[in-house]
């Protein structure tokens, strides 16, 4: 009886996550169709974090979704509805935005870290190399001379 139960509560729960919001939109040919998925995919939800308007499932991407749908059957280009929605939004719904002095850091941040990482490296390897050659004994010069003297000398042998 219990594991009943459990079951129960269970599929009830994946039920409720499984009650997601389906558009059905009827379109006047399959090149409209396409140009909706399109615009859909490439624009990004202004509530989710890195999700499309196609997948997320927000208010607002659904009223995206028909704010889009309305504009497609008004006759508006593709470009007229990135640049609504841009206008609206900013730049935050576009995956790609555009190379502005805004954007800069974005677009080329992280090439300048990794170039910065990969010298302060050489830096750090050089300094190192550089440390390696002149290895401090500790010794004068005096007594760096007999100890090249003491370890150039060949040994004895005994047995001769």
């Amino acid at each position: 009886m219990k594991r009943l139960l459990v079951a129960a509560v269970l599929g009830m729960a994946l039920l409720g996550s499984a009650q997601a919001a389906i558009d059905t939109y009827e379109f006047a040919s399959e090149a409209e169709r396409e140009r909706y998925r399109n615009l859909v995919e490439e624009l990004r939800c202004p509530k989710c974090q890195n999700q499309n308007i196609a997948d997320s499932d927000a208010p607002i991407a659904m009223d995206l979704r028909a704010q889009i749908f309305r504009m497609l059957e008004e006759g508006q280009s593709n470009e007229q509805i990135i640049d609504f929605l841009v206008s609206r939004y900013g730049d935050f719904v576009l995956y790609k935005p555009p190379v502005t002095a805004r954007t800069l850091l974005l677009w080329y941040g992280p090439a300048g870290l990794l170039v910065s990482g990969f010298v302060l490296l050489g830096v750090i390897v050089l300094r190192r190399r550089g440390k390696q050659r002149v290895a401090p004994s500790g010794l004068s010069d005096d007594e760096q001379r007999r100890l090249t003297v003491l370890l150039t000398q060949t040994p004895v042998d005994k047995n001769d």
